[in-house]
């Protein structure tokens, strides 16, 4: 009864509309318990369901994904530790809704956490977790991956004796235009930023004066995001729970903000994992795990600044999320509870409805979605 009553929902919320697109949900998740990493379902927005495509076997702790602009290729990390890291390329047959597994290359550093391509397809640029590097890479021409070309690595620590012993690089991130690349780094409290050259054959990346911004002590920068109108940025901290609003012009950052995303009670309750903005602009969330396991819901003001609507509860660790393409959906992946939550989001509030309409997979931690024509 509850998922008839949210699909009136749907319909009295948007009223008539076109039909959406189909779309191929890929779910990477870690491979511990399991023998196959990356999931493929068809997912229907105008029906709120998603139909098991196929499964990718072979592929170790794909914790994070990147599909190329033309969607033709899919990049994973390898998130393996003891220099095991590294980084694999597939080919998206959009016709069976498979990944062909094309080849794969040492990350050169460990526990590789997160993967970027940019949109000429000719670049991939992997942040290593515990290496506390960046490594780049060139693909070829059939979308495989050629040795890295470059790698970075970062220096320093931070307060947290326990979690920032070390530079942990957690993401990297090319600005709109792809002039730049930035970096959180957990470890030392530092979001760098890169001058990018796509043509550049053996250093892509280059330092940039001032080469980083200086984070508060202990704040543990992990993901960083930038609003659809290029304005704006938002940078979310894991260790503090918070969020750094930016203005942002031609690579340069100006803070307007600090808001909380987790407010859970203690520093070790924290653990904020991803934040992402609506197609639209207009709402903005982040996923918090430790004691909070739930999603903040922002109003964002014309002014880029964030105004907490609710915090709304999902399931255990909810790591990556994602705002589907249509801006109607927020789909969580919830690694401890095995499963992907879908939500509907309030269209004038932003606020999520929960469909009750979930995915069962083992540890997911990163979703994708490309339309299946």
């Amino acid at each position: 009864m509850k998922k008839y009553l949210v699909l009136f929902f749907l319909m009295a919320a948007y009223g008539a509309q076109a039909q959406n697109p189909i779309y191929y949900l890929l779910v990477g998740t870690y491979t511990k318990n399991q023998k196959d990493g990356i999931y493929v379902y068809r997912f229907n927005p105008n029906r709120t369901e998603a139909t098991l495509v196929s499964k990718t076997s072979g592929v170790e702790n794909p914790s994070y994904l990147a599909v190329s602009k033309d969607q033709k290729f899919v990049y994973a990390v390898n998130e393996n530790g003891n220099d095991q890291g590294a980084v694999s390329a597939f080919a998206l047959d959009k016709k069976k809704g498979e990944l062909v597994f094309l080849n794969k290359q040492p990350s050169n550093g460990d526990a590789p956490c997160y993967v970027s391509i940019d949109s000429s397809g000719k670049n991939v640029v992997v942040a290593n977790y515990s290496g506390g590097n960046i490594s780049v890479f060139k693909t070829n021409a059939d979308g495989s991956l050629q040795p890295a070309v470059q790698n970075i690595a970062h220096d320093g620590y931070g307060v947290n004796v326990k979690r920032q012993e070390q530079p942990h690089v957690h993401s990297v991130v090319f600005s709109p235009d792809e002039k730049y690349l930035f970096s959180a780094d957990l470890g030392n409290d530092r979001l760098y930023r890169y001058s990018f050259n796509a043509s550049d054959a053996a250093a892509p990346l280059k330092d940039l004066d001032p080469p980083y911004y200086e984070i508060p002590d202990g704040s543990g920068p992990r993901h960083f995001t930038f609003h659809p109108n290029k304005k704006f940025a938002y940078l979310l901290n894991e260790l503090s729970g918070q969020i750094i609003a930016y203005q942002y012009n031609d690579g340069a950052l100006t803070e307007i903000q600090t808001i909380a995303s987790d407010n859970t009670g203690g520093k070790d309750d924290k653990g904020s994992a991803d934040i992402h903005v609506t197609p639209n602009g207009k709402f903005a969330y982040a996923s918090n795990r430790g004691a909070a396991n739930d999603i903040t819901v922002y109003r964002v003001g014309s002014d880029g600044k964030l105004t907490e609507a609710e915090h709304k509860k999902v399931g255990l660790h909810p790591r990556n999320f994602m705002v589907d393409p249509t801006g109607r959906f927020l789909l969580v992946a919830n690694k401890d509870s095995n499963l992907v939550q879908i939500f509907v989001i309030n269209k004038n509030y932003g606020l999520l409805e929960d469909t009750g309409v979930t995915i069962s997979v083992d540890q997911p931690v990163c979703l994708k979605m490309v339309p299946v024509n």
